[in-house]
């Protein structure tokens, strides 16, 4: 990889780390379904009118549009305005790597090999141990389950990606952008039926400059540089290179949340966060070291 692109890859991987203290920001302010429909009214207008559709059926565009982009974040953005620490988050959300493991078995019949089968168990462990947790630090039981099912939504994003892949060539940029209208209806849907007109009213008209700067962070940082540049990235580079980068993101979260945030950890969630890591690593790297090892 050139070395600009190794700064290219670093810049996206800084922004999603920082991405879950913006959240934090994003939520002192806005309730979460809110946020979500602005997060993606931002990121489709105005680029939609610069970038052309993706070439694939309509019900894959929904599917990514309702597992990755309203799923997903429906649930993180809950999760971490019910008391999932920033830090945390960032962490458990990478449990979307076993869930799109389980997906692959369950809908593409992919068998598990070795490495695959310890990283479920050895990350599994770590998540369990986290969990434990709830009652003795500042994550809530609710806050840590929803993260979960975030993971999961995007674990199952993951696998329609694959089918949208055997499509043929569909740019990722346009996927997204285009993805991005779907969510804002179901958003602003739940957001009447759970947090109220009057909040939705009270919320905008009282919008301070920090929750503009964290809803522009999240719709043109995060999702638009970080997904445009990670498209190049993939296109230019093999997969292998560039995908075990996305192990630095958790690192970055758990480190800002706790510089800017001042979240701390007990010794049983350090534990809990090594065996995650460590689960993950396996799953990425474990079988090139196999192959090493008996070649």
């Amino acid at each position: 990889m050139r070395l600009k692109d190794w700064g290219l890859a670093l810049l996206v991987v800084l922004a999603w780390g920082v991405n879950f203290v913006v959240i934090r920001w994003g939520l002192d302010e806005l309730p979460p379904f809110l946020l979500g429909a602005l997060r993606f009214l931002l990121v489709a207008f105005p680029a939609l009118l610069f970038i052309k559709p993706p070439k694939l059926p309509l019900k894959w565009l929904f599917a990514y549009g309702l597992t990755i982009s309203f799923g997903q974040f429906a649930l993180l953005f809950s999760a971490m305005y019910l008391g999932m620490p920033a830090g945390l988050a960032s962490l458990v959300l990478q449990a979307q790597m076993l869930f799109t493991l389980l997906f692959a078995l369950v809908f593409l019949g992919e068998r598990w090999k070795l490495p695959q089968i310890l990283s479920l168990g050895i990350a599994g462990g770590g998540l369990t141990l986290l969990a434990t947790q709830t009652s003795s630090s500042q994550m809530t039981f609710i806050g840590f389950a929803l993260t979960i099912a975030a993971a999961a939504s995007w674990g199952l994003g993951n696998i329609i990606n694959r089918k949208i892949g055997q499509l043929g060539h569909v740019n990722l940029m346009s996927l997204v952008i285009w993805a991005a209208l779907i969510p804002p209806l179901p958003f602003l849907g739940l957001s009447l039926y759970f947090e109220g007109s009057d909040l939705i009213i009270s919320s905008l008209q009282n919008i301070s400059l920090k929750s503009v700067a964290a809803v522009f962070y999240l719709a043109a940082i995060a999702t638009i540089f970080g997904y445009g540049s990670w498209a190049y990235l993939m296109r230019h580079y093999p997969a292998s290179q560039v995908a075990p980068l996305t192990l630095l993101v958790p690192v970055i979260g758990l480190l800002t949340a706790w510089l800017i945030l001042d979240e701390t950890l007990n010794m049983l969630q350090l534990i809990g966060i090594v065996l995650i890591m460590l689960g993950l690593m396996i799953n990425v790297f474990g079988q090139r070291f196999l192959n090493a090892l008996f070649r």
